[in-house]
């Protein structure tokens, strides 16, 4: 998904950046535009200051030393108006950074949950096509990068008025200085430009291998397990570290034009500085100007070279904001896919209906062809078939998590709920686990989970706030099982979906896991995928599948006499859970069988 944006032209990077802060401004515009009214108080007074700073040395330094003395009240009103200046200056700084802050929080803030609130919104399939490493990346640091441009912005702006008032004051105290001095302030911009578009490539190939980091570091994190089962911790290794050699090229080659570029930012001034004041001092002596106007002259443009570092400041960050929001854009502009679940019939009973289904993997291969049947309410069916059948396929579709080919299915109107293979539990409490932002009672999350097998739990020292650690490390893979089919039985669905749930779990367990159900669903309907005969044998019916396609549907007892095939699947079930149970057998060490006794 992550692609590096194609280098764009200086004309669209300027029409891309003015683009940009007009989305980026859209929000919150308040904050933004009070950030810029104390930065334009602060610019005010800085060229007020060096105003004042040139009367201080006409009508107080220099008159003392030409005639020994100066009134105390002409001292005291100079310097009592650059203290009162001095002062609103500050409140303006103050207000400056203050709202310039809440405004970069703030648009952060509503940037990331427009990105949060896209994410949730799109369906199922689409988030198994995307990288959750990236998806983080776009609503974290990409949209902080985005952002990233409005903390210099307010400064820069006031640096566009002292510009404007500090040439206007320059040109009306010294047209010959003054025009010297405005002539370096286009200089210094070009330089900012041109390392705003030297720069503007680094920037977006940086965001973009910052975002395929992320992404692999979170996928190899994800998968340490099978990393180190594997001895592949080099090749992880390298793999991550091309990524990251791309990333530090990117940034090392930003860094290098920065150092550049302010380089030339800190020399051109200093240099410029020099000339004036040898060039001042000759217009001092042929009384073309005061020693007071040269002083204030001289002051006011040394004050001007850090805000103007400020503008180049603020074009750096161009870039990296606009690579930042063309990832958000590109995931923003994303069309919300339909919803599978929204396409399923809402039927007025408990009956599951499925006619005609047609399913394909990628678009490419089938893995249901034409699967017909109905399951009737407060019926269990179990859905049988070797590896690659399409029985879960089946159960998502019927789950309303993956979208059909063709075909209808129609669902109890009282809703669905599925129970997956491979559980996933969050890293809170049990509680948090079983009710997932539903309000439940105590006595609701404790009946399912004995419903489930799982009233272990209610015997831990914190009981239900026990905390079962990141994805439930801290149980057992049967625990985690009961405690996931707890979630689904607390919500009383109209039909319960089993994806070989009980598994994990040893045949008397699991035999007390479906005896529990028969009891407490009533009129669910329960649909099962299974792999283990004598849980299959308590099913009422048994839906065999064979290459995505139904072939028999009947009893387990029916399907054994009549079906050749179904018979040697279920001699080859029987075989590799027996296969299994000698393995766990052997792999029991004397002293685990003396405790587990």
């Amino acid at each position: 998904m992550a692609v590096v944006p194609p280098a764009q032209s200086h004309g669209g990077s300027f029409r891309q950046a003015a683009r940009l802060l007009r989305i980026l401004l859209g929000h919150h515009k308040r904050l933004f535009f009070t950030a810029v009214a104390g930065a334009a108080v602060f610019a005010t007074c800085t060229v007020l200051s060096s105003v004042v700073l040139g009367k201080i040395a006409d009508d107080l330094i220099v008159p003392r030393f030409e005639n020994g003395s100066v009134a105390r009240g002409k001292v005291a009103l100079v310097l009592g108006t650059l203290i009162f200046i001095g002062l609103i200056r500050a409140c303006g700084v103050v207000v400056r950074r203050t709202w310039a802050g809440r405004t970069s929080w703030r648009i952060t803030e509503s940037l990331t949950a427009r990105v949060i609130d896209r994410i949730v919104a799109q369906p199922v399939p689409w988030h198994r096509r995307q990288s959750t490493g990236d998806l983080i990346t776009r609503a974290g640091v990409d949209a902080e990068a985005a952002t990233a441009v409005l903390g210099p912005l307010p400064y820069a702006s006031s640096v566009v008025v002292l510009l404007v008032l500090s040439c206007t004051w320059m040109l009306i105290v010294d047209p010959v200085l003054g025009a010297a001095a405005t002539a370096v302030f286009p200089v210094l911009l070009t330089l900012n430009v041109v390392y705003q578009r030297r720069v503007n490539h680094h920037f977006s190939t940086a965001q973009v291998e910052l975002g395929n980091l992320s992404a692999a570091v979170h996928e190899s994190f994800e998968g340490v397990h099978v990393v180190k089962a594997f001895g592949a911790e080099r090749r992880e290794t390298e793999r991550l570290a091309v990524i990251a050699y791309r990333l530090r090229a990117a940034r090392v080659e930003t860094v290098r034009l920065r150092s550049v570029f302010e380089a030339l930012l800190d020399g051109v001034p200093n240099v410029v500085n020099v000339l004036l004041l040898v060039g001042g001092a000759y217009r001092v002596r042929s009384g073309a100007m005061t020693v007071g106007d040269l002083l204030s002259f001289i002051y006011l443009f040394t004050l001007m070279v850090l805000p103007l570092r400020l503008i180049g400041y603020a074009l750096s960050e161009l870039p990296h904001s606009q690579a930042g929001w063309a990832r958000l854009e590109q995931l923003l502009d994303e069309p919300l896919e339909a919803d599978p679940a929204l396409v399923l019939t809402r039927g007025p009973t408990n009956d599951v209906d499925i006619r005609d289904v047609w399913a394909t993997h990628d678009a490419e291969r089938e893995v249901l062809r034409g699967v017909t049947a109905h399951v009737s309410a407060g019926r269990t069916v179990a859905v049988v078939g070797a590896t690659g059948a399409g029985k879960t396929t089946l159960l998502h579709l019927i789950a309303g998590l993956i979208p059909s080919s063709s075909g209808a299915i129609t669902v109890p109107q009282g809703g669905t709920a599925i129970v997956f293979q491979e559980p996933f539990l969050l890293a809170g409490t049990v509680r948090e686990n079983v009710t997932f932002g539903q309000h439940y009672s105590d006595d609701a999350v404790s009946d399912a989970l004995a419903a489930a097998e799982a009233s272990f739990v209610l015997e831990l020292p914190d009981g239900l706030d026990t905390m079962v650690g990141e994805r439930g490390v801290g149980l057992s893979g049967g625990q985690r099982q009961r405690i996931a089919l707890a979630r689904a039985l607390v919500r009383a669905p109209a039909a319960l979906l089993l994806d070989d749930t009980t598994s994990a779990l040893d045949p008397a367990t699991e035999a007390k896991v479906l005896s529990n159900l028969r009891q407490v669903l009533g009129e669910t309907t329960v649909i099962a995928v299974a792999s283990r005969p004598s849980t299959i044998a308590l099913a009422d019916d048994v839906l065999y599948l064979v290459d995505g396609a139904v072939v028999a549907h009947g009893t387990h007892d029916v399907l054994i006499e009549s079906n050749e095939h179904y018979r040697q699947l279920m001699r080859a079930f029987e075989h590799d859970r027996e296969s299994l149970d000698e393995s766990a057998a052997s792999d029991t060490s004397p002293d685990d069988a003396w405790s587990a006794s």
